[in-house]
Order: structure tokens, then C-alpha cells, then sequence
């Protein structure tokens, strides 16, 4: 296939999904009453039948759709009723909005290092979580799961709660159970380059009423709005009026964009993991790159594909990959060579003066990231992996 434009625009991987014919109609209907608010209802808003859908995909008790995953982070962490200060336990392999949500919390993250293979290290992990830990936030980064039978054991053993942050694990599965299950709250993000295009949006799902019933008033369930939402009506009881206002609801046209996408989620996750598995196929023939394999039980729902340049390689000739690939119609990013990335740890510079990370820096250094939307035809995939391919080769052909 040759270079020309219309290669290059055929494969505009940061393109948003179209929005579904139904989510069109429902919207123009909405327009046209002004029905906008989640709360305006008695009952069967479009974003209470989301929460309702949205936990039984899940397997869930509860959910709460809410403006975006950070502030399904943040709400968690302050259902938690954790105290000023409190330390959190966070991979230093994440986006800038989880520690972000820590700090708008109230707390404070403890970075822990994450290994080439883009999960927590263990080792590290173990070492951190003392006594001083009162909450652990996993990030499932890109979609990567890591060692969950041993997270939890270690926070189980000391009564540590989990919050899963599952922005880009929906459809993922670890021993068969769903991704953002695990702990105590899981959040979910349906931002334009999620499984799920919303533009904005996020939801969390619990099983433990007291933390739904805080979530659900925190997120601006004023007076008694609350009472829309079922199964919990004592304890809102309980924490009416106890609890601030962060008023982070979502709208009724957010709802009316995603419903029509859950029943969409079982085939994008088959079509994600083909289509991740056809390009990683091929980059692991090339010498000079590696994509690493998932851990066992984990069963992922990747819509893009991370790998490692292995050998070698000196920052300046990292760059010249990424600029070969980039004049072969594909767009890469390595996070640490990425100008203000903000899922580089050191470009958190709100956190203040940070330990260093250097298993964690030497992985950003060297790991690759390119999305592979589900809409890509094979032809695209094979595109893709032999311009990546390509571009690896020539550089490391050429004398350093």
C-alpha cells in the first residue's frame, strides 16, 4: 500500500465512533421536551435505566453514572471516608486524573512501580503497603490487569479497600469475573476514546449500599432525589444532609448516547482482542519489538495495542521510530518521549517533589502506544504492523 494521503486518512486512529441511530432519535425527542436532567422524572430517566443496565452487564448491585471516570474516582475515594491526609496507593503507570482525583480527595498517592509488562510490580507493591496505606486505587492501564489474587490477598489481609480504575477495561475479565468487581467500587469511563463514546462521561458500580448511598448523595442527589434511586432507601436516610454537594450527575443526553452502545460491548471486545492479537502477531516476529503477554486468567478488551522497543535503543533513535511509523500514516506514541505526557509520572508536578520511579521510568522510556479502534479492516491492521515493523528496522539498520 502506498503513503499517500489517503492511506494516512484512512487510518485516523483518533477519530470517535459514530453515534448510534438510536441514541440520534432518542436525542432529537429529548431536545424537543427539554428533558435534560437526570432528575426531572418521577422515574425511568434515561440515566437511571443506564445505572440499572449498566450494573446488571456488570453483575453489579449498583452503579452511578456520573460526568466523567475522575469523578467516579474522586467520589469513591471520598465514600470511603478517608481522613485528611490519608496515604493511597496508586501505579506510577497511569493517567494524570488518578492522582489528580487523590489529591482533589483530600490524599495523598504513594506511587508504586509498574514493570514492563505495564502492571504493578508486586515485590514493590508488597513493600508499600504498610501501615501507613489507608486505600489502594488500581489502575487497569490500557487495559492491562494486574496480579489481582495477590492485590487483593495482601489489602484483604490488612483490611485495606480497593477501588478499581477500570477507564479502559470494560469487557475484561480476570478468572471470569468482570473487571471493576473486584474491589470494593469500580469506575468506568465512556470518554470519546473509550469502548464506549460518550464525549464525557463515567460510571462506578459497588455492592456495598452504605458506599452507593454516599456516592449517590455526594453526586448531587439534593433534598430528596435520592429517593429515585432504588434499594437504598435507608440508607439515605441515614446520610441525607451529612454529606456535601459535589454535583457531578450526568445529563440525560449522555444516557441517550451510551444505552444504545451497551448491547454493542460483547462484539467490540471480540473484534478489539482479534484485532490486538493480529497486530501483535506480527510486531513479536520483529526483533527489535515485543508485545507482552497477558497474564494468565486475565482476558482482556483492548481497542489499542502497547509494546516495547527491546534491545539497544538510545532516546534519539526511540524518536526516529516514532517519526519513521509517523511518515507511514501511523501515529505512535512513546509515553516518556511524548512532550508533557501526562501518564509520565514526572510530569505530575502538582504531586510536589516525588520519589523516583526508575523501574517505571525505564518501561515509559521505551513503551509504545497505538489504538486500534474496532472499525479497522484487516488490511488496516497489516498496515499498521508493517509500518511499524518497517520503521524498527530501518532505524536499527542504520549505524548508531
Amino acid at each position: 500500500m502506498s503513503l499517500d494521503e489517503t492511506a494516512i486518512k484512512v487510518l485516523d486512529v483518533y477519530a470517535a465512533e459514530a453515534i448510534p441511530d438510536a441514541a440520534l432519535v432518542a436525542i432529537e425527542a429529548m431536545l424537543g421536551s427539554g428533558d435534560l436532567f437526570r432528575y426531572t422524572a418521577a422515574k425511568d430517566a434515561p440515566v437511571a435505566l443506564l445505572e440499572a443496565e449498566f450494573a446488571a452487564l456488570l453483575g453489579a448491585k449498583y452503579a452511578l453514572a456520573v460526568a466523567s471516570c475522575s469523578a467516579a474516582l474522586f467520589l469513591s475515594l471520598k465514600a470511603l471516608d478517608l481522613p485528611r491526609g490519608a496515604r493511597v496507593l496508586i501505579p506510577a503507570f497511569t493517567f494524570a486524573a488518578v492522582p489528580s482525583a487523590v489529591v482533589h480527595a483530600d490524599c495523598l498517592p504513594v506511587l508504586v512501580e509498574v514493570g514492563s509488562n505495564y502492571r504493578v510490580d508486586m515485590a514493590d507493591f508488597a513493600a508499600k503497603l504498610d501501615d501507613s496505606i489507608a486505600a489502594v486505587l488500581i489502575s487497569h492501564m490500557r487495559g492491562h490487569t494486574s496480579d489481582m489474587d495477590a492485590i487483593m490477598a495482601l489489602c484483604d489481609a490488612r483490611g485495606i479497600p480497593v477501588i478499581e480504575d477500570a477507564a479502559h477495561s470494560l469487557g475484561t475479565t480476570w478468572k471470569g469475573q468482570n473487571i471493576g468487581t473486584i474491589g470494593k467500587i469500580g469506575c468506568f469511563s465512556f470518554q470519546s476514546y473509550k469502548l464506549v463514546n460518550a464525549g464525557e462521561g463515567g460510571i462506578l458500580i459497588t455492592d456495598d449500599p452504605e458506599l452507593a448511598a454516599r456516592c449517590i448523595i455526594m453526586s448531587g442527589a439534593y433534598e430528596e432525589n435520592w429517593k429515585k434511586h432504588p434499594g437504598l432507601q435507608n440508607s439515605f436516610g441515614h446520610w441525607q444532609n451529612r454529606l456535601p454537594l459535589y454535583n457531578m450527575r450526568m445529563a440525560n443526553l449522555s444516557a441517550a448516547v451510551i444505552r444504545p452502545q451497551l448491547p454493542e460491548i460483547a462484539g467490540r471486545v471480540t473484534k478489539g482482542r482479534a484485532n490486538h492479537d493480529h497486530v501483535a502477531d506480527a510486531l513479536n516476529t520483529c526483533a527489535w519489538l515485543d508485545v507482552p503477554p497477558t497474564l494468565p486468567g486475565e482476558a482482556r478488551a483492548p481497542d489499542s495495542i502497547q509494546f516495547n522497543l527491546v534491545g539497544d535503543w538510545s532516546d534519539d533513535q526511540a524518536r526516529a521510530f516514532q517519526a519513521g511509523a509517523r511518515t507511514r500514516g501511523v501515529a505512535v506514541q512513546i509515553f516518556g518521549l511524548s512532550e508533557g505526557n501526562a501518564r509520565a509520572f514526572w510530569n505530575w508536578q502538582f504531586l510536589g517533589d516525588m520519589p523516583d520511579q526508575p523501574l517505571t521510568r525505564a518501561m515509559l522510556m521505551r513503551a509504545c502506544d497505538v489504538r486500534l479502534p474496532t472499525r479497522l479492516s484487516q488490511g488496516d491492521l497489516d498496515f499498521i504492523a508493517g509500518a511499524l515493523v518497517q520503521a524498527a528496522t530501518d532505524v536499527m539498520a542504520q549505524p548508531a
